[in-house]
């Protein structure tokens, strides 16, 4: 009996014919709409949308697993003037991920801006404001209740430790959760309820809310769905692009974190003075619409439309020339060859027989799940199948994995205390109002897209990202200390300032979270899996936002022990943390050095042969 007739499947003959439907020429298409030479071998037709097709060696999903809008998209383009060859379809797959996930993250990022923006008005000196109509002895009228009592700041630091301490728990699960669900529906669920819950902060304003608990819960309810975003992303770009250039990618692309916070200070400031209600809604509505373009459009892994898996391997060992190879393959043919399959009946990466039976020291060579469209949510769990997720401590145990993410904890912390406190602080310790103070926080968020993109680039150039973190480190410690004493100077002092100080604060940050983040996610103690992608980034993340949300709530603490002295005690807690994440990364950069200097002194050594010709004996070679 054949596999089709087991199956109680429609079998198709060496032509090609059968049944169901065909191209004209007698060869079915393919998912990504490639034509098969009707000569191929074991094609098999299913009627059910979920089964996996094997056709001439390859792994095919029908057509109804893309999302809607690549659907119509290819509709479109085989009527306009048929399909793409392989290389243009590649190109511009590619480009459409670093389009959406570079959007998508902006998204989040612009609705996390707001609060840090209406903090100016929820609390502020009502005194030099224009008194209302009927006069009041009220010192407290312009506040919103229930920020208009002494501990104001200490209150709204509770709202941002609300948002981040339920983000980083959230990070460490969501990890998790991204290995084994649908990336498309991961991220798009997780958007519109980030937009929900962003939306419901700014209802308080129209609905007249004055109670604490409801601005916690939303606070907190926001920040477990804004954990979907950054291993969602992270995931989706990992899965398309290999490792050859990935600091200057991830460096470029990592300018969505700044470009989300000056998003989302430019439309907040438009309407915090007249109806600070709308600063969240207006990032809700966005944040909301663009989760509905990621349903339509997002394509989570290159195998899903049969474009090439990239090279996951070392770049800069030789010895791991079998990785790499294992990792993609330069012909659809030669990828059709490697295709395996799981329990599912699902395809596995594509590696060649020799590779895949290789096992990882810290993974199994068990078979990896690979959610598609049509596969649920979560999971139905199924007792005798057991799928073999990376766990908490296999990734832990990835070299560096512990160090970064401490390091984050600490680069974070100071990062974050901008984020939520900068605009407040201008506004305390200078001329400006809430709606200039907001304003000039962005130049700090302009800094942190150049200083993401030179740290990506130098990482590149050297290979030694650790030493990159550390440089930058080094240099933000004295600077925060010169735009604490003298960024309230002038205008264009603190321009320059800000803009200094978010290249040196945001450099280091970006790039562990995205370049870092990912290599460790596809080390080569992995074997070319890189099932660990979404957990390495869950745990360095995770572990960094624990950090961002300590730092807003001490500072909101910190700057309330003394008016006068408050904030220099605030960045003097900023360059401590810097000088800690420095020190945890000492040695990580002793390492890399080692390995620069060993690699130098080699080369200086490497002796070339010189073949000639023994005169005795014409044809041995000395």
């Amino acid at each position: 009996m054949t596999t089709a007739k087991a199956y109680g499947l429609r079998e198709e003959s060496s032509n090609g014919s059968s049944s169901g439907s065909s191209s004209p020429n007698g060869s079915m298409l393919d998912s990504a709409g490639v034509n098969d030479n009707a000569s191929c071998n074991t094609e098999v037709r299913s009627r059910s949308p979920s089964v996996i097709v094997r056709t001439g060696g390859s792994v095919f999903r029908h057509r109804r697993d893309l999302p809607w809008g690549i659907r119509l998209i290819q509709k479109f383009s085989d009527w306009w003037g048929g399909s793409p060859n392989a290389a243009d379809r590649e190109f511009w797959y590619r480009v459409s991920i670093l389009v959406i996930t570079y959007l998508s993250y902006t998204a989040y990022h612009l609705s996390r801006k707001p609060i840090s923006i209406v903090k100016n008005v929820l609390n502020r000196n009502c005194s030099l404001l224009p008194p209302p109509s009927t006069m009041t002895n009220d010192t407290t009228w312009c506040d919103w209740a229930p920020f208009d009592r002494e501990d104001a700041d200490v209150l709204l630091g509770t709202l941002d430790s609300a948002f981040l301490f339920a983000y980083a728990a959230g990070m460490f699960v969501s990890g998790f959760v991204a290995e084994r669900v649908n990336l498309r529906y991961f991220l798009s669920l997780g958007m519109l309820l980030s937009g929900l819950f962003t939306y419901l902060f700014g209802v308080a304003r129209f609905r007249n809310i004055h109670n604490l608990s409801y601005f916690i819960l939303v606070q907190a309810l926001g920040g477990i769905f804004q954990t979907t975003g950054w291993p969602g992303v992270v995931t989706v770009v990992g899965n398309w692009f290999g490792k050859g250039k990935r600091g200057l990618i991830f460096g470029i692309w990592n300018s969505h974190t700044s470009l989300g916070n000056i998003l989302g200070s430019v439309i907040a400031t438009a309407y915090v003075d007249d109806n600070w209600g709308l600063s969240f809604i207006v990032p809700g509505a966005i944040i909301g619409g663009m989760g509905f373009i990621v349903f339509l459009f997002l394509v989570p892994k290159p195998q899903h439309v049969h474009c090439p898996i990239p090279d996951h391997g070392s770049s800069n060992d030789g010895s791991n020339n079998d990785l790499k190879n294992s990792g993609s393959s330069s012909s659809s043919g030669q990828r059709n060859n490697r295709a395996k399959r799981n329990k599912y009946g699902q395809a596995n990466s594509y590696m060649d027989d020799e590779s895949s039976d290789d096992t990882s020291r810290l993974l199994g060579s068990d078979d990896i799940y690979d959610p598609r469209e049509d596969t649920p949510i979560i999971a139905h769990y199924d007792p005798e199948v057991k799928i073999k997720a990376v766990g908490f401590t296999e990734a832990l145990k990835i070299p560096g994995v512990v160090e970064f993410s401490l390091c984050l904890f600490f680069a974070k912390l100071v990062s974050y205390t901008f984020l939520y406190w900068l605009p407040r602080y201008i506004n305390n310790s200078t001329k400006f109002d809430a709606t200039e103070s907001g304003y000039l926080s962005t130049l700090f968020d302009v800094g942190g897209i150049i200083g993401g993109i030179v740290a990506g680039v130098i990482s590149d150039y050297s290979g030694m990202s650790a030493t990159t973190c550390a440089g930058m480190l080094c240099f933000a410690i004295p600077m925060m200390l010169v735009y604490q004493n003298y960024g309230a100077e002038s205008l264009l002092a603190s321009i320059i300032l800000l803009i200094v100080v978010g290249i040196l604060v945001n450099g280091p940050y970006a790039l562990i979270t995205t370049a870092v983040s990912t290599e460790l996610g596809t080390h080569p103690c992995l074997m070319g899996n890189a099932r660990a992608l979404a957990t390495v980034t869950a745990i360095i993340d995770g572990t960094g936002s624990i950090g961002a949300a300590v730092g807003p709530l001490l500072a909101g603490s910190v700057a309330a022990i003394s008016k006068e002295a408050g904030w220099k005690y605030v960045f003097l807690m900023l360059m401590i943390a810097d000088v800690i994440a420095l020190i945890l990364l000492v040695r990580l950069v002793s390492n890399e050095f080692k390995r620069f200097f060993e690699t130098r002194h080699a080369a200086r050594l490497k002796v070339t042969v010189h073949v000639h010709t023994d005169p005795n004996n014409p044809h041995q070679e000395v």
